[in-house]
């Protein structure tokens, strides 16, 4: 890896404010959301958002506390035994993740101790130091894009699809603004995938970085065409009945035992690993992850062939089904469903084929002080997208 390529930069640290602005805006237009389902006597989807918000809150502070925790118990990470972390001691920590808090801790730590490096600490004494707290910094934000990546897919992704369904049985007046805003939550989902693969390549030593420009749009495009046309193969199933959300669930159930049978290996402990892979399943509902770092062609061929056709089936069984419904934006939708898996498919082949890195990079000298792997660099590791 060449050593302008393993820079933890100043832009980026600006962009962290930036991102920890746009996640707690996040949380408050969702909680203004709720409360006008509310007043407009929608019970149900009032409860239904209110639910998201806290089970994405939820998980979030469970993982943050919990890697909180073994951090403070890693020798390596904290050799002297101190009963504090991050300037907070366990009861601290317990408090501020109880009060939802977690995340923004995790920024506060990530942008105070990315000043001190690119701005107050001067030069370096050698390469070797500059790499491990540029590394560091990498660990830290590839956590915190984790935590995020998790809220978004609890959160974010099932809302997205109720908002969708929403519109399309016109229950609500939709303005031209609510609909730049769902462009952009699908685009938000999409780039929680992109900024976390960045992120996480960037952390390990030995794997090569995502590169940005081209690979980087051509991978988002992918991710946010199938996501996208997913989601809205899902609401049109919601318009034909009800009992999709079974289906969703049944759907979600699959994919939590496909995780369990990989025997996934991410968390210290049993209970939080279930917990992982329950989260896993519902990520696994919307898009393909990689969660073991294994070759995955034949899964991820057999995922995307059962996506297509789920795709191609919802359009036509609704007009077949149910040719009462307003044919322009169901037009509209089914051009957005067919051309959105399609061109996400070409952009995935493109990506894999001519654009994706290799995934170990050769006689890459070991950091110094990295040699004994701590808990942060092997849950990244175990969670690593090829």
């Amino acid at each position: 890896m060449s050593t302008s390529g393993f820079q933890y930069t100043k832009l980026r640290w600006f962009l962290t404010i930036a991102g920890m602005v746009l996640y707690a805006t996040d949380i408050w237009t969702d909680i203004v959301l709720t409360v006008t389902f509310y007043q407009e006597d929608h019970h149900l989807w009032a409860g239904l958002t209110l639910g998201s918000i806290v089970l994405g809150l939820l998980v979030s502070q469970i993982f943050s506390y919990a890697w909180f925790w073994d951090d403070m118990n890693d020798f390596v990470i904290n050799p002297k035994g101190k009963e504090t972390i991050a300037g907070l001691s366990k009861c601290g920590l317990i408090t501020l993740h109880t009060l939802g808090l977690g995340v923004f801790i995790r920024y506060y730590q990530l942008l105070k101790k990315g000043f001190a490096v690119l701005w107050t600490t001067g030069h370096f004494h050698t390469e070797e130091e500059r790499r491990a707290k540029h590394q560091k910094l990498f660990c830290m934000a590839t956590d915190l894009s984790m935590l995020k990546m998790f809220e978004t897919f609890l959160e974010s992704a099932p809302q997205l699809l109720l908002q969708v369904y929403i519109v399309l049985v016109g229950h609500r007046k939709i303005s031209v603004l609510r609909y730049l805003s769902m462009a952009f939550s699908f685009t938000s989902i999409a780039w929680s995938l992109v900024d976390y693969r960045r992120c996480l390549r960037r952390s390990l030593p030995h794997i090569s970085e995502m590169p940005s420009g081209l690979p980087t749009f051509v991978y988002l495009l992918y991710k946010l065409c199938t996501i996208t046309s997913l989601i809205l193969s899902y609401s049109l199933y919601l318009i034909l009945s009800a009992y999709t959300t079974v289906a969703l669930s049944i759907v979600w159930l699959l994919m939590t035992i496909w995780t369990n049978i990989l025997q996934t290996n991410f968390c210290s402990s049993r209970v939080l690993e279930a917990l992982y892979r329950l989260v896993v399943g519902v990520i696994l509902t919307f898009t393909f992850f990689n969660v073991k770092g294994d070759n995955t062609k034949v899964a991820m061929g057999i995922y995307y062939s059962t996506c297509t056709l789920l795709n191609v089936a919802s359009p036509i069984l609704l007009a077949l089904l149910m040719p009462q419904f307003n044919e322009n934006t169901i037009l509209v939708v089914d051009i957005l469903i067919l051309g959105g898996i399609f061109l996400g498919l070409f952009c995935l082949v493109m990506y894999y084929m001519r654009l994706h890195p290799s995934t170990k990079l050769p006689d890459t000298d070991e950091v110094d002080g990295m040699s004994k792997e701590n808990n942060s660099v092997r849950r990244m590791r175990t969670f690593l997208q090829p």
